[in-house]
Parts: C-alpha cells; structure tokens; sequence
C-alpha cells in the first residue's frame, strides 16, 4: 500500500476554482491508479475522476465532466484535481484513492482501491 495524503480543500463561493493534491510516499507512485471520490452528508461515497498509472487515460463522472481536471506527476508523487466552476452542490468531503495496476487502466470502484487518504473538505457558498 502507499500513504496518502490529500490538501488544498476550503471554502469557495460558487463559481470559483480550487485545486486539490493527493501526494503518496511509500512506494513508487507510478505503479498506481489514482481515483478522486467525494462524499456529502447522507450520500454514498462516488468517483468523480480517475487517473491511470501513466496519466494517458481518464475518467470524468457526468457531474463533472468539463469543470473539473485530473493530473498526476509521478516525479512529485503527486496527483491532482483541478476545480473550476465550483457549485454547491460539489460540497462534500473528498478523498483520493489508490491502487497499484498492472495495466494502464483508471479505477471507478470504490472496492477495486486499497489505499486512502484522510480526505479534505470542500464547501461551495451559493
């Protein structure tokens, strides 16, 4: 497993951007798929990006899709999740994800990841 560790979560108003960071240590980063999940009060925990281990394959969840931007640089360890156009209903706490992969492959599953960090919450004010 590697250690995660999200950053970059706060309160925005609606409109705004914010850009969230997963750095890992332990092992070598570009083994890993690397998913983005969030979670609201009262809602199940759902991916809305996800990278795979070299970064030439992504995923984008419907809500998401052309507001929010999913990177890596395995040289930093580091992946990250760029938000524009932030709404309040992005609200949520969110987490990364990772799993390391034979294949070049990205990950939507919450079961198919075996390391998480501690996640970072993300308020939008209407």
């Amino acid at each position: 497993q590697v250690q995660l560790v999200e950053s970059g979560g706060g309160l925005v108003q609606a409109g705004g951007s914010l850009r969230l960071s997963c750095a890992a240590s332990g092992r070598p980063f570009s083994s890993y798929a690397v998913g983005w999940f969030r979670q609201a009060p009262g809602k199940e925990r759902d991916c809305v990006a996800a990278i795979s281990r070299s970064g030439g394959r992504t995923y984008y969840a419907d809500s998401v899709k052309g507001r929010f931007t999913i990177s890596r640089d395995n040289a930093k360890n580091t992946v990250y999740l760029q938000m524009n156009s932030l709404k309040p209903e992005d609200t949520a706490v969110y987490y990364c994800a990772a799993s390391a992969t034979r294949w070049d492959v990205v990950l939507t599953n919450t079961p198919a990841y075996d390391s998480w960090g501690q996640g970072t919450q993300v308020t939008v004010s209407s």
